[in-house]
């Protein structure tokens, strides 16, 4: 089976939880590569809702070996309190997590840090989770980070800590911040080490063996292709890298290693926070998505902004993951609308804008020209045959595969892994469906 990796093609929320769930069966390791506890992958499992915001969506299957990345921000204390969330519903943990010895850590000042930052911004916040992340990768950059390796030594973790406060605290100070006592927050880590020690390893050797010995790789994004740091919508994006390239950075493994890229693609279009958002949809037809999409945030439970499927934007993602093959989710959503309309193209000053552009200044002030289709209005809801979706639905199908240059290789109607269709052959030589189906 190929290595394969799975990613979002908008601004995140795409659903790509379901996606690598469902496909886990087929690979032996599951593998993330960037992101924080900021993610939220939504997993629904015989009735149950599981959300996963650090660890791996593979672990929900027995027997297999989920691994975190470098390129991933580690909060201590959220990554302990999810394994306990999870062995609630009889997740197993033994061996079959492991966390990148270069993983950066999140610690208390960072979320402190954050929160300044945001309200200096005032009505151009980004809308982040407050949770540290950005920070967290703000200080790897610089050269100060602490990272999940210097958990082993507790004398390098309290030095650390330390140099790291003092400059924190003169922060602080300047903002009328409380300073941090550096031995209360060694204390609290170096209690985080006791536990999270034998989850630490070089997860880039570890691959780099397991692929010797010819098992297979689900490589997992979180976020989506539109908020990564280089290619999104800057400023308007996470703080890491959730494209493509991300991957050999993020975990430490050669481009050669991965074999296929799936794109996981919403029905219509959502984002969540502050930024650009070309075909919001402002009126009732915006909030009946809300409602019916349930498009709520899994990590911080806000509503996210709905709005049409923009073609422009997820070609742009398609060209630059090399995607062919996409995932559709969520499309009955759109089962109750008379019209649906699908963004060809952006008009600026005039002109016609047949690429998407980055710049949120330009994005800001764009004018989106709509395709109209006729809604199929029938439901489509929990459909597992792909013989029997309506026309309509099909000629949506076929219009975004037209527009984006990639095949649609699988249809999620619901929410449980059952509710999905395998279109045709599209995922054959890359997936061991037999596997994925004695699972659904």
């Amino acid at each position: 089976m190929a290595n394969l990796l799975v990613l979002g093609t908008q601004w995140g929320d795409e659903g790509k939880g379901k996606i690598i769930d469902l496909l886990t069966p087929s690979f032996d390791i599951v593998a993330r590569y960037q992101g924080g506890h900021n993610a939220g992958h939504t997993v629904y499992v015989k009735g149950k809702k599981i959300i996963l915001h650090l660890i791996p969506s593979g672990i929900l299957h027995r027997g297999k070996l989920c691994l975190i990345g470098n390129g991933v921000v580690v909060h201590p204390k959220a990554f302990l309190e999810e394994i306990s969330v999870l062995k609630k519903y009889g997740v197993e943990f033994d061996d079959n997590v492991v966390i990148s010895k270069n993983a950066h850590l999140i610690l208390p000042y960072h979320s402190q840090m954050e929160r300044i930052s945001e309200e200096r911004r005032g009505a151009k916040k980004i809308g982040t989770t407050l949770r540290g992340i950005g920070p967290s990768y703000e200080d790897k950059a610089a050269r100060r980070g602490i990272r999940a390796g210097d958990l082993l030594d507790l004398s390098i973790l309290m030095e650390k800590i330390k140099e790291n406060i003092e400059e924190k605290n003169i922060y602080f100070t300047s903002h009328k911040i409380p300073p941090l006592d550096p031995k209360k927050v060694f204390e609290e880590y170096s209690t985080y080490a006791s536990l999270i020690k034998k989850y630490v390893k070089d997860v880039s050797l570890l691959l780099d063996e397991k692929l010797k010995q010819g098992q297979s790789i689900l490589f997992e994004g979180a976020q989506g292709t539109l908020l990564d740091v280089d290619h999104g919508t800057y400023p308007y994006v996470t703080s890491s890298n959730s494209t493509a390239g991300g991957v050999c950075t993020g975990l430490g493994v050669a481009p050669n290693k991965i074999d296929a890229v799936l794109g996981v693609t919403k029905a219509y279009t959502t984002r969540v926070g502050g930024g650009p958002f070309p075909t919001e949809i402002f009126d009732e037809r915006g909030r009946l998505l809300l409602e019916r999409g349930n498009e709520f945030g899994a990590t911080t439970g806000r509503p996210r902004r709905c709005g049409w499927f923009d073609a422009l934007a997820v070609s742009y993602a398609c060209r630059l993951n090399g995607i062919e093959k996409i995932a559709l989710t969520k499309p009955d959503v759109l089962d109750e609308l008379e019209e649906i309309m699908v963004c060809v193209g952006y008009k600026y000053k005039g002109d016609l804008l047949r690429h998407f552009p980055t710049e949120s200044w330009i994005l800001n002030k764009v004018v989106p020209q709509y395709k109209k289709v006729k809604g199929w209005k029938i439901s489509i809801r929990e459909k597992t045959d792909f013989s029997s979706l309506p026309p309509g639905f099909k000629d949506y199908i076929k219009l975004i595969e037209d527009l984006i240059q990639a095949k649609v290789a699988i249809v999620s109607t619901g929410m449980e892994r059952r509710d999905t269709i395998f279109v045709g052959k599209e995922l054959k030589e890359w997936l061991d469906l037999e596997k994925i189906k004695a699972e659904i």
